[in-house]
């Protein structure tokens, strides 16, 4: 892919504790024609520290695009949700919530703690890579995201 001089990938943070979910999502990514950056967190308490800017991670890039999973140790994704649509400093960032949960509820409050979208994950392989592609497919590609 061409990119203008000026453009920098776009940095993706995904916050999933499951290692073969973030393998997969890695895998379904890796042969993209977009210039990305994924950044991986395994739980709440350090995808608020990276949003942050906290030590360990004083030098992290701001994402254009957060993948959040709901159930997660230590800070679950709905309190994550919840402290990033609250906070000035990140609540124009687009956050996907991609998780097993097909619970009513759980759509129901993602949206209500203003998510930008809900998607159940699937536990197929060639469904999970499907969703993985559409998510790079709008949200870095077709859809315009905003800036710091």
């Amino acid at each position: 892919m061409t990119i203008e001089m000026d453009e920098k990938p776009k940095i993706v943070f995904l916050v999933e504790d499951n290692k073969a979910d973030i393998r997969l999502i890695e895998e379904a990514l890796k042969n993209s024609s977009i210039d990305y950056q994924l950044v991986t967190v395994r739980n709440g308490v350090e995808a608020m520290s990276y949003l942050r800017q906290e030590e360990p991670y004083a030098d992290a890039m701001r994402p254009d695009l957060i993948i959040l999973d709901l159930n997660l140790p230590k800070k679950d994704g709905r309190e994550v949700l919840a402290e990033i649509k609250s906070d000035n400093n990140l609540k124009r960032i687009p956050v996907i919530v991609l998780t097993t949960s097909r619970n009513e509820d759980d759509v129901q409050q993602s949206y209500d703690l203003n998510a930008n979208c809900f998607i159940t994950k699937s536990r197929n392989l060639s469904q999970l890579f499907t969703i993985v592609k559409r998510i790079e497919e709008f949200w870095l590609a077709t859809v315009t995201l905003p800036s710091d």
